[in-house]
């Protein structure tokens, strides 16, 4: 692990303190802080959306969820943030993953809103604020936007669902397939 905090500071320790005082209410108001930069911590999220630490798993889910309730994104680095201090961390994918999903149908398809849960409790229904994207890399990489540029990958099971929900957007020959939530059509490649 490098920090480059003061010596008589733990940041894991003030980051956990800093966390449990905003209380289990969601995510903490990260982007209104400006803490100084105190290094890099030895803290990854790997693309199965686990949580590790110094090589070793986080098995507690509520210390995940405490930190996950204090990342930021920024510049394309991740961070945990408290009003004193800010360390980078390391995710391997996206910092969540969904491994859920309910569709409520209210009549037509572009009525239905399909929400989606993560891991850690993070729930969100896919709409223009938490939009759906396909990328096309080796395989599908489906994600979705959480909260402030936080994105969280779909599983497979989650991604295989959404598929049997697919639809053309329109009747022309080269319509694109995907599903409607929200109001608003998303492709899923």
């Amino acid at each position: 692990m490098t920090i480059t905090a003061p010596k008589d500071t733990n940041p894991l320790a003030t980051i956990m303190a800093g966390a449990k005082a905003g209380g289990a209410r969601g995510p903490a108001p990260v982007h209104l802080w400006n803490p100084p930069f105190c290094g890099d911590i030895d803290i990854e999220i790997r693309r199965d959306g686990s949580w590790w630490h110094e090589g070793r798993p986080i098995r507690r889910a509520g210390m995940a969820q405490l930190f996950a309730s204090i990342l930021l994104y920024e510049g394309g680095e991740y961070f945990l943030v408290t009003p004193a201090e800010k360390v980078r961390i390391r995710v391997e994918d996206c910092p969540f993953l969904v491994t859920d999903m309910d569709v409520e149908q209210k009549g037509e398809p572009s009525t239905q809103a399909i929400t989606l849960h993560t891991s850690l409790g993070e729930v969100v229904t896919i709409d223009p604020e938490h939009p759906l994207c396909c990328e096309a890399k080796t395989e599908p990489h489906p994600t979705v936007v959480i909260r402030s540029g936080l994105t969280a990958l779909l599983s497979r099971a989650v991604y295989y669902r959404l598929a049997e929900l697919a639809q053309a957007e329109s009747d022309a020959d080269d319509a694109a397939l995907g599903v409607w939530s929200g109001g608003q059509f998303f492709a899923l490649l």
